[in-house]
């Protein structure tokens, strides 16, 4: 059913999110929280806000508004998560989950690995590179033409990773959660893909 955003608090690429939006590639906007700020600023009305609001300050006059009290179990961002895959949307695009707190950027990695393990599609955008996380058996293909990629595991161990079309390649290897093996590699202008068997990757890749 297309692509649902998530706009939450964190600093992101804006000029990225605005060509996209311009583009016609966001198919519903979800305003999270803080995020509302950041797409006022763009002069962009969400189709929902979402969240306690403790960030935003005040709650947002929004065609749809969806208010949670500031006690809960889950963090905003896991509950627009779950909003947007209720909505039916194959993909959700995350910007404003990167930076800011480390500890909120950890929790948010986590989200994206439990939603890429139930088999949905999650792209995360930051200031000048996105993430993704890819649960075997699956393949990531790559369009930029240059830049670094980063390939770590969030399972204990990844099983059957390959690298193709970079300076470093990987053909039917393990990959653990205790090494640094799979930082900074390079793309070298060519198609690039990334794969794994079984497991799932965090795969940080160049805008």
């Amino acid at each position: 059913m297309g692509v649902c955003v998530l706009v939450a608090a964190s600093e992101f690429n804006a000029a990225d999110f605005k060509a996209r939006y311009e583009a016609g590639m966001f198919d519903y906007i979800i305003a999270v929280d803080g995020g509302f700020a950041h797409l006022e600023e763009l002069s962009i009305k969400p189709d929902m806000a979402l969240g306690d609001f403790d960030s935003l300050g005040y709650v947002p006059k929004c065609g749809r508004v969806s208010r949670y009290p500031s006690d809960k179990d889950a963090s905003d961002l896991e509950l627009a998560l779950k909003r947007a895959f209720a909505l039916n949307y194959e993909e959700v695009v995350v910007y404003g989950a990167l930076g800011n707190r480390l500890d909120h950027t950890i929790a948010n990695i986590q989200l994206f690995a439990r939603f890429s393990e139930e088999g949905q599609y999650v792209t995360a955008v930051g200031q000048s590179e996105a993430l993704r996380c890819l649960t075997g058996p699956d393949v990531l293909e790559l369009d930029a033409d240059t830049g670094t990629v980063s390939v770590f595991s969030l399972s204990d161990c990844s099983h059957g990773v390959i690298e193709t079309g970079m300076k470093y390649s990987l053909d039917d290897e393990d990959l653990t959660n205790r090494t640094s093996r799979g930082v900074s590699n390079e793309l070298i202008g060519q198609p690039a893909t990334i794969g794994v068997e079984s497991g799932t990757l965090l795969v940080f890749y160049p805008l």
